[in-house]
């Protein structure tokens, strides 16, 4: 799965439409609990509204396994192309 993972973490780069904001956020979600695991940080303060979202998107993926994470990641990646253009 590492493999099928670093590819989709290539081809998100030249995606030639940026995906939306809930599809970039289950991304950066994604990624953070493929390579990091649970988070383990506090929430950011109340004026950081862009590490708040990032926190959030990455605590919603709380529980899942690495390999879980990553095969959620290529499968939104896979999703995406079609739709943002490869």
């Amino acid at each position: 799965m590492t493999e099928a993972f670093e590819k989709a973490v290539e081809e998100v780069k030249v995606l030639k439409r940026r995906p939306d904001q809930a599809d970039l956020s289950s991304l950066y979600g994604l990624y953070k609990q493929a390579t990091v695991g649970d988070i383990d940080t506090e929430r950011p303060g109340f004026l950081d509204f862009t590490g708040k979202a990032k926190w959030d998107a990455w605590a919603a993926k709380k529980g899942l396994s690495k390999e879980e994470a990553m095969a959620a990641y290529v499968d939104l990646v896979e999703k995406l192309k079609p739709k943002c253009g490869i």
